[in-house]
Parts: structure tokens; sequence; C-alpha cells
């Protein structure tokens, strides 16, 4: 048996991790929607043209390969900040959203991930997910993980930035960050991603069961 999960939250919530791991586990195929936008910026810097340029975002929003986006590649900062130029077009979200819902009919079982799936991009998935955590715990796990990497970090700061990023997120006119309707949510602040798995779990199995 197969369906769609559309998984949405804030930065930093656990949403990423935990839709890989529902993926592996039930054999489907997974987007990190949040990639096809540093995918389309990527394709822009890579190409020498300007972040503004519209025409050309659309049109790399339509052809980049979307089987094919690393992410230790995207997750550079300088694509990110670019990422987040492009991501307000109109135009730009509008193909990616439609990329994304051809990603989910193809599949024969798909996890999306991202700010707009069960609103958006699926509102008729069996299963949605709102995964959050609070912005402190947010930031010190986005401040360890860059420790763990080598980095440095201020975590004052990160959360400063998650907590400007949210605002953003959630107070745009376009596709806001919320829950969607009939969306299950897991708080992980004081969650194992194991812990968390087993409540995705509990939702998609029910979901199986009655498909």
């Amino acid at each position: 048996m197969s369906l769609t999960i559309a998984i949405d939250g804030p930065a930093a919530s656990g949403k990423g991790t935990l839709s890989r791991r529902i993926a592996s586990h039930y054999g489907y195929r997974h987007l990190d929607t949040g990639l096809t936008y540093r995918a389309v910026a990527k394709a822009l810097i890579d190409a020498g043209q300007p972040l503004d340029d519209e025409e050309a975002a659309i049109d790399a929003a339509r052809t980049f390969d979307i089987s094919d986006m690393r992410r230790d590649v995207l997750a550079a900062h300088e694509i990110g900040e670019a990422a987040s130029k492009v991501a307000v077009m109109p135009g730009v979200r509008s193909a990616l959203v439609a990329r994304q819902r051809d990603f989910a009919a193809q599949s024969r079982g798909a996890v999306l991930d991202g700010r707009d799936i069960g609103t958006v991009v699926c509102p008729d998935a069996p299963v949605k997910l709102y995964v959050t955590a609070s912005p402190e715990v947010r930031a010190r796990r986005r401040y360890h993980e860059i420790l763990s990497n080598g980095g440095e970090a201020d975590e004052e700061a990160i959360l400063a930035d998650i907590l400007k990023r949210d605002e953003r997120d959630m107070g745009r006119a376009d596709s806001p960050l919320k829950p969607a309707d009939g969306a299950h949510l897991i708080d992980t602040s004081e969650m194992t991603i194991e812990a968390a798995f087993r409540a995705a779990r509990e939702y998609i199995d029910a979901a199986l069961d009655n498909d």
C-alpha cells in the first residue's frame, strides 16, 4: 500500500530528519521541497544570472534536475541566502509547486516536507503532519549541529535568526507556514527522533489500515 505524506514545520524542528526516516521505513520516495528553491538559486548562480531575473528563475524552476539535488552542496549559506530571494517570486513558487505535485503523483508512496505541503502542495494528502519545537530548542539544535561539523556559532544569534525566519514564514501573504486542516501535531521540543518517529508511525499506519 502507498500514500502521500505531507510534513510541514519551521526550521530546525526535526521535520527533515523525521521525513527521511519515514521514507526509509516505508520505502517511499522523499522530497525536501526547501531544496528545490535552493536548486533554482544555484542554477542562477552557476549561470551567472542575476537573482532578481524572474524569467530566468522560472525557467530554472521548470528545468533543473529534481532527481539530482545534493543536500551537501545546496546547504551552503550563500545558496540559502539566494534561495530566500527567488522564493518570493510568484512564478517560481507556482512552477515549483507544480513539480512537487508531479513528484507526489508519480510516486508509489511519497513523503514531502516543507512549509506549505499540507496547505498548498498536497492538501488532499491522507496523512498530514506538522512538526514543531520551541524556538529555543531549535536554536540549540542548530548550534550543536554547527559545532559538531567543526564550525563556530553564536547560539543567541541563531535564535534571533530563527525568530526572524518564523515571522517571515508565518506572516507572508503567499502560502504562510501554518498547520494544515487535519494535520497531526508533533512537538519535538522534548522528544527524541525515535519518539517522534513512533508518533508519526501511529498516524501513518492508521491511514494505511483504512486505505
